[in-house]
């Protein structure tokens, strides 16, 4: 009769299934407790004459020890189901995924504020949509000049009767300067990266938007031998350890004495070259002194303190860097021209 029990609990031992942890557990306190089926049986074992305790013990063991593994076999089976389930993300494309790469205009921006911050500049950021004020009235732009007519600038809105309250976009990063002037006494040593807008016709050379890196160092005896070697050390750390440089005389409303630099050509050496049209030399950016009247319209003693501004086209280093021949490359959005600098992140 015992024999009997036993073959039916193997095979319904051996027919087990779970759909969680809980019906697991539920089993094995069935089949494996204190008071479950096995259990029972060697209270009835008890009974069972001598001569057949050897066969019916062996049975016993090999029930307890099938239910035993089974359910641990079911409970290892949810587990490892449950891990995958973890691990796999259903809202995931079937097909790989590239990993991307940095734009190169931000590659090189990133490159230039790293430069200049191990100079003791620090950031500085301002509105991309901003007021006449700002961006030409404190920069010492004449009221008649070029760059506030609209076929130069992008108006927001305009004031006929009062010029000064119009609202556009920003054409330079100046205006960023003149804000932090505003609100802050010298020592003031800034740069200040930033989209800019200009209504130009787009070319493989120009753009209606583009990107700037402009510099401002205000102090008591600054000089234009200071800024030179600041513009040096960077042109050396953008550009090699063997570039020269060369200032030559020019003109813009806010800095006085003005020049524009060039680099030597990094491609021929200075030898002369296509790139740099045979002469050696490559323009990257301007600078100059700080009028003294953009000081006095920003609240800045100009009896005390002097300084100079620079600013360079975050697209004109990187064309220089990279010998990108179209500027409309950067903003199209074509993964195989970005695919060529994943080696430069």
């Amino acid at each position: 009769m015992i024999l009997e029990k036993i073959e039916k609990l193997l095979k319904e031992v051996s027919q087990l299934t779970a759909e969680n942890a809980e019906e697991v557990e539920a089993l094995r306190i069935k089949y494996l407790s204190k008071k479950g089926e096995i259990a029972d049986l060697m209270n009835d074992f008890r009974n069972v004459a001598a001569d057949q305790k050897k066969v019916v013990g062996m049975k016993v063991n090999e029930l307890k020890q099938t239910a035993m593994e089974h359910i641990n076999a079911l409970r290892e089976q949810l587990q490892t189901c449950e891990t995958a389930d973890d691990d796999i993300d259903l809202t995931r494309t079937a097909y790989p995924i590239k990993l991307g790469t940095r734009h190169p205009l931000t590659i090189v921006k990133n490159e230039i504020i790293d430069i200049f911050s191990r100079m003791g500049f620090v950031l500085a950021d301002g509105p991309e949509v901003e007021d006449d004020m700002h961006v030409f009235t404190k920069m010492n732009f004449a009221a008649d000049h070029p760059a506030r007519d609209m076929q130069d600038t992008f108006f927001v809105s305009q004031h006929p009767n009062d010029g000064t309250k119009n609202i556009l976009l920003r054409s330079h990063t100046s205006s960023v300067q003149a804000r932090v002037m505003e609100h802050s006494q010298p020592p003031i040593r800034i740069i200040c990266p930033g989209r800019v807008y200009r209504n130009e016709a787009i070319t493989a050379r120009a753009h209606c938007f583009f990107h700037q890196v402009e510099g401002l160092y205000i102090d008591k005896n600054v000089s234009f031998t200071d800024l030179k070697q600041v513009l040096l050390t960077f042109s050396r750390e953008m550009f090699g350890a063997d570039t020269k440089i060369r200032l030559r005389p020019s003109y813009f409303p806010f800095t006085e004495p003005s020049a524009e630099m060039d680099i030597s050509c990094h491609i021929c050496g200075g030898e002369g070259c296509g790139f740099c049209k045979h002469t050696g030399w490559v323009e990257i950016l301007g600078c100059g002194m700080v009028d003294p009247n953009v000081l006095e319209l920003c609240g800045i003693d100009s009896k005390v303190y002097s300084g100079y501004a620079f600013g360079m086209g975050v697209e004109r280093i990187t064309n220089l860097k990279y010998q990108v021949s179209d500027l409309r490359l950067f903003s199209e959005n074509d993964v195989r021209f970005l695919r060529e600098f994943e080696s430069a992140n």
